[in-house]
């Protein structure tokens, strides 16, 4: 009911044993279905789980000293046919098969693949990056050395959301893809903002809207959660960020300016030194 994917239903029973003054030995009987009286007062507790095909489990709690071969026959045959009768009279009628989804309420483990040598970055200095995902997804991250990730949790909307985190942070950002970051910083050329855990890009003043932008602060302010385009990764590693560009091609906005992208040439100075006109 859970919706956990097995192969075939599994249905449990417990087997109890009475036995007379010779023990084991001499006149004995067995149940099924034991309750809390014959489990305190009888010699036996034999749990049997298993399919139609076998068993996949068994435990035991004894208190005489061993069996016979044949009470362990006589407990097998009848868990098997009590087994069966779970099966068919009272589960599969019920529920024929696993639920196709996993219930909300059962755990569930992503598994997912990264660079080793990114593995420090997921981290973080003192554990701070693998905490704070941690903390906000309520999650449990685990990360092998070969750099497989397993990232645990109940909701699986916070699990997927880990996983994406650890998928930005472990993947160098590419150019024309678009982020959902955060502005740390603000200056007056333009805004930072972080795309990933210790991943941050700078989002120039005249890349902010659509329309002119006289200060920073009329369209953003740090804290502020925007969607921003990679439009330049430069040679030093430093990330150009747009929002103009992601308000254009995913909202559909109309830019009120053209952004001239001809380089500036230098201005000359027509008066010599010493010149007075």
């Amino acid at each position: 009911a859970a919706g956990v994917p097995i192969k075939a239903p599994v249905a449990g029973i417990s087997c109890g044993l009475i036995t007379g003054d010779e023990g084991v030995y001499g006149d004995f009987m067995t149940m099924v279905d034991i309750q809390g009286l014959e489990d305190f007062y009888g010699d036996m507790d034999f749990k049997v789980a298993g399919t139609k095909k076998g068993i996949t489990a068994i435990q035991m709690d004894l208190k005489v000293h061993g069996l016979t071969p044949e009470i362990i026959k006589e407990a097998f045959a009848k868990t098997h046919k009590a087994r069966n009768y779970i099966l068919d009279e009272i589960m599969l009628p019920v529920i024929s098969e696993p639920r196709k989804e996993l219930s909300k309420y059962a755990p569930k483990m992503y598994t997912l693949q990264i660079d080793p040598d990114k593995i420090g970055d997921v981290i973080g200095k003192g554990g701070k990056v693998i905490q704070e995902i941690q903390s906000e997804y309520d999650v449990k991250i685990n990360i092998e050395e070969d750099g497989r990730v397993y990232i645990s949790g109940v909701d699986a909307e916070k699990c997927e959301g880990a996983v994406s985190v650890v998928k930005l942070i472990a993947t160098d950002p590419e150019v024309g893809a678009f982020y959902n970051g955060v502005v740390t910083r603000i200056m007056n050329f333009g805004a930072f903002v972080e795309i990933a855990p210790g991943k941050e890009g700078l989002v120039h003043i005249s890349r902010l809207d659509v329309k002119r932008t006289e200060k920073v602060e009329d369209v953003v302010n740090v804290g502020d959660s925007i969607i921003v385009k990679c439009i330049e990764i430069d040679d030093q590693g430093r990330i150009n960020l747009s929002r103009r560009d992601a308000l254009i091609e995913l909202e559909g906005m109309t830019p009120e300016n053209e952004i001239d992208e001809t380089p500036r040439k230098p201005r000359r100075d027509n008066h010599r030194r010493g010149d007075r006109r």
